[in-house]
């Protein structure tokens, strides 16, 4: 029994590093493909406040991490032509800014200069775990609710991510908002993976996409908005001039504007039901 529990163990521990290690062993500089797309400088200009005294995540959230993370998943901001790429990464940092967001309707510099504000939620209304998933069973005492730029949740996330990027999700969900690197990692993990029914986010972005008959039937047409539906769907689309949808478009036209590079069509999922 022991020595089942230490192999379980040590492969929570050495398997889920092959999504980082084997994008290492690539050929080309994708980290440098990024650069090209987003310079530090932009960056900066593109999270104003982030590291604000206002901001809970003041420092949290380096330019140097999310290159770091981009590393892991060599075709985000690297699939199709030069304008699809950088449709892509705004569309990303316009969901994760959303998601962290600390702005107001009259903050300094506009609501949109205020992404990556927060690395956690702030008082959540329960642990989110969902004790009913026996593959990702929740750690005694643990709470799995929202952390990092993704605002990470549940337990269901937190184990597969942590599987995939070489970290202990659910017996230490802390270290998404302890480590700037692994943060940035779990919300390109979440990005780049497809959760059946839902397509990945970075496939809608690029084109990807092909819906299915259901898909087809609850109006879920590729664009910005099916990705605002894929990450939080349930609470936001199907809603006429939802505040939150609002504000993700708000983000994402922001930084498409900063990118040069028109948004793309189907911007919010008023018409869309959720997966």
């Amino acid at each position: 029994m022991l020595i089942f529990i230490f192999l379980a163990f040590s492969f929570l521990l050495t398997t889920p590093a092959t999504i980082c290690a084997e994008a290492a062993r690539l050929p080309y500089g994708h980290a440098a493909h990024i650069s090209s797309i987003i310079s530090e400088e932009l960056y900066n200009k593109m999270f104003l406040h982030k590291d604000d005294n206002a901001c809970p995540a003041k420092g949290f959230y380096p330019y140097a991490s999310f290159i770091k993370a981009t590393r892991c998943f060599p075709k985000f901001g690297n699939t199709g032509d030069l304008n699809t790429t950088k449709r892509e990464v705004a569309a990303f940092l316009a969901q994760i800014s959303h998601e962290t967001t600390g702005g107001w309707a009259t903050a300094p510099d506009g609501p949109y200069a205020w992404g990556l504000c927060f690395k956690e939620e702030v008082s959540p209304s329960s642990d989110y775990c969902d004790s009913t998933n026996k593959q990702w069973p929740c750690s005694p005492g643990k709470s799995y609710k929202g952390r990092g730029p993704i605002q990470l949740s549940w337990n269901y996330n937190y184990g597969p991510a942590g599987r995939a990027l070489g970290f202990d999700g659910l017996g230490n969900p802390d270290i998404v908002a302890n480590n700037s690197d692994i943060a940035f990692k779990t919300a390109l993990w979440f990005w780049m993976t497809p959760r059946d029914p839902k397509p990945s986010c970075h496939d809608v972005m690029v084109g990807r996409y092909r819906p299915t008959k259901a898909d087809l039937a609850a109006n879920r047409t590729g664009g910005f908005g099916l990705v605002t539906n894929i990450i939080n769907g349930g609470l936001e689309c199907g809603i006429p001039n939802d505040a939150r949808v609002n504000d993700r478009i708000g983000f994402y036209e922001r930084y498409a504007g900063l990118l040069g590079v028109d948004v793309g069509p189907n911007l919010d999922c008023a018409n869309q039901k959720s997966f």
